[in-house]
């Protein structure tokens, strides 16, 4: 990258009655709760003080409605990408956390173990990668020096642009823990590359409730 010091605040959305239920969403079009919208606002002031230069989103209306909070106090204009929306689960979506494991065992395991597993008949997670990732750098390209990216997004997706942009391998990608509602994480550029800063940043530490637990 030509310009220098710049960030990639990765957001996750706020809570949606799904995530309490511990039901899948994938791709299905959930809105926030009240608390997510709460969530939202209050992250979003914290987010502000970090001076973002671009917001991008994910066109589903739960993390759109996230980036419209920081749209809100920041100014800016949020650009919106499908390309940012989370993994397609097929068959999983709708279901919750327990309905998966009795159903759909052996395929939640392999996942579990790192195995490219489409989940549902949907999306391998080097898929996600493959679509969010780039969209992100892009984005990161037009920052000024020093600047800061913000993306608003989901659990699942930003754990494997994450991952990709660290330069892991997929089956390392677990490693990284997921994020609590409208919490985020931070690369930085290094020497050799993007390097994770912070990481389920913004809160004290909540139980994630998401598709990426």
């Amino acid at each position: 990258m030509s310009n220098r010091g710049c960030r990639i605040i990765l957001w996750r959305h706020g809570q949606t009655a799904w995530n309490l239920e511990r039901r899948f969403q994938g791709t299905t079009d959930i809105e926030l709760t009240d608390t997510g919208v709460a969530q939202a606002r209050r992250s979003a002031r914290l987010l502000a003080s970090l001076k973002p230069d671009a917001i991008i989103a994910s066109d589903l209306k739960r993390a759109a409605a996230t980036a419209a909070e920081l749209a809100a106090v920041t100014g800016l204009d949020v650009t919106h990408d499908e390309s940012l929306r989370e993994t397609y689960a097929g068959a999983w979506q709708g279901l919750t956390h327990d309905e998966i494991i009795a159903r759909h065992g052996e395929q939640y395991a392999a996942w579990k173990r790192g195995e490219p597993v489409r989940r549902g008949g949907g999306e391998l997670e080097t898929e996600v990668a493959d679509r969010a990732a780039p969209v992100v750098l892009r984005h990161a390209e037009k920052l000024p020096d020093n600047g800061t990216l913000v993306v608003a997004s989901h659990g699942g997706t930003i754990r494997t642009t994450i991952g990709r942009l660290l330069g892991l391998e997929p089956h390392h990608w677990e490693s990284l823990g997921g994020l609590t509602n409208c919490c985020w994480s931070v690369l930085g550029q290094g020497a050799r590359g993007w390097r994770l800063m912070e990481h389920n940043a913004g809160t004290l530490p909540e139980l994630v409730l998401g598709d990426d637990d």
